[in-house]
């Protein structure tokens, strides 16, 4: 089925050359007001298909998605706001004991509001150089100061300066290497990133990997080519993260093995199962070979890239299940400055602030928190969650199979910190014209 990608939002199915950007964080006082800013970003708003045509003259790329808070808060009547899901309606913050958010996790320790129900809306700019981010950023502090019902409760901003491209976390493992290619879209997968998933799995109106149409919220020309956003920040404890390398292996060449045993790529994003027993940058480069292999044949007992191992957590490959109703798309960027070699760890936060794209949130998100990241029993593992960003106290393992003997890691600490959330709900551009309608005359 083709897709309507004049009408799809960017994201979903771009991924912009951009190299710094804000996230803006905000809250709705009164619905006129929210739907005269609403109003007034709508031409703003790429599609898909706009984002293709003007990829290489664009200089920003504008995003705009609703908490179910949000969707009241500009109006949106009782039926349509009891259509969504409950995970949806309820949020993030509400669904932390599911999602493993505890401890440090917990939405008491949030940043910038994003636990409290006044989170409305998130604007996401993407700019492709910090003068556009800037004068962006200025063309949106005078519209809400033409919309005085629309106040900002906090805000991210995005690396700007080398040596962040947004493809690096920083911890240094290249980033953005498997994502799923979505039936329709016009793009061919890369080898071993598997066939088209069905659009139904991330974009409402549109047959899942069942052949059904999955139910969407009413009314449809709100829901028609919409998904839903889980946000998530994670903090990188990069200070830690070394010394923990520093002090659990030897020299670099073991240091880097074990940050590649941890993440189950190495940070060039060669693959362990491909290079087991040394970094390749070059394969790590290359996106017709980075993501072409399985576990189930190739490394059925996580001799190169262990069982629990990151990558391996959170795309099973071969192993798992009926996978295609499980992937996930992943947007994002970097936060916060470096932290240079050799220096300890630091007052300053700097992490990764990341979108979690798909058509239920249940099924693929929460289930990727909740059993892939968060479960201690994963793969018959014992005592272990994800190493990277699943939930750590100080009290679980790492396991690295090894012959004659495996290398068991006691203790490992939290590299990650989550410091907000939230669910949100993307609209079509047609759904945004229906949100910015109502009350005046538009759709209902």
């Amino acid at each position: 089925m083709t897709l309507e990608l004049d009408d799809i939002q960017h994201i979903l199915l771009t991924r912009t050359p951009a190299m710094t950007g804000r996230y803006e964080f905000l809250s709705f006082d009164d619905p006129v007001s929210a739907r005269r800013w609403l109003g007034e970003l709508l031409d703003r708003v790429q599609s898909a298909a706009d984002a293709r045509r003007t990829m290489d003259a664009s200089r920003r790329w504008i995003t705009l998605a609703f908490t179910w808070s949000g969707l009241r808060a500009l109006g949106l009547d009782e039926e349509s706001l009891d259509s969504f899901p409950d995970e949806f309606r309820e949020g993030m913050a509400a669904r932390a004991e599911i999602l493993g958010d505890t401890g440090s996790n917990a939405p008491e320790h949030w940043a910038g509001g994003l636990a409290g129900a006044e989170l409305h809306a998130i604007a996401i700019l993407f700019a492709r150089d910090e003068p556009e981010r800037l004068r962006c950023v200025g063309e949106h502090d005078a519209l809400l100061r033409r919309c005085p019902g629309v106040r900002s409760l906090s805000h991210l901003d995005l690396n700007a300066a080398p040596p962040f491209d947004h493809a690096h976390d920083h911890f240094g493992f290249r980033d953005r290497i498997s994502q799923p290619v979505i039936g329709g879209s016009g793009e061919d997968p890369t080898p071993g990133s598997g066939a088209p998933v069905a659009a139904g799995e991330f974009i409402l109106g549109y047959p899942d990997e069942t052949g059904s149409l999955p139910a969407q919220p009413r009314p449809a020309q709100l829901s028609r080519n919409g998904s839903y956003l889980a946000y998530r920040r994670l903090q990188e404890h990069v200070g830690l993260f070394r010394d923990y390398l520093a002090g659990h292996a030897g020299d670099p060449a073991e240091q880097e093995l074990l940050a590649a045993k941890l993440m189950g790529r190495w940070r060039s994003g060669a693959p362990l199962v491909l290079a087991p027993d040394a970094d390749d940058p070059v394969l790590g480069a290359d996106p017709l070979r980075n993501n072409d292999f399985g576990y189930k044949e190739m490394d059925p007992f996580g001799y190169a890239c262990p069982l629990g191992a990151h990558a391996r957590r959170l795309n099973p490959r071969d192993t798992a299940h009926n996978m295609n109703r499980r992937r996930m798309i992943r947007r994002g960027a970097t936060y916060g400055p470096a932290l240079p070699d050799g220096d300890p760890e630091d007052d300053v936060e700097r992490g990764i602030a990341a979108f979690i794209i798909c058509g239920s949130l249940i099924r693929q998100f929460e289930f990727a928190q909740n059993v892939w990241i968060n479960d201690d029993t994963f793969h018959e593992l014992r005592n272990e969650h994800d190493p990277i960003c699943g939930t750590q106290d100080g009290t679980m393992d790492f396991t690295v199979p090894k012959r004659p003997i495996k290398k068991v890691h006691k203790g490992i600490p939290a590299f990650t910190t989550l410091r907000g959330g939230g669910y949100f709900f993307l609209p079509g551009l047609g759904g945004l014209r229906h949100l910015a309608g109502i009350g005046s005359g538009g759709q209902r």
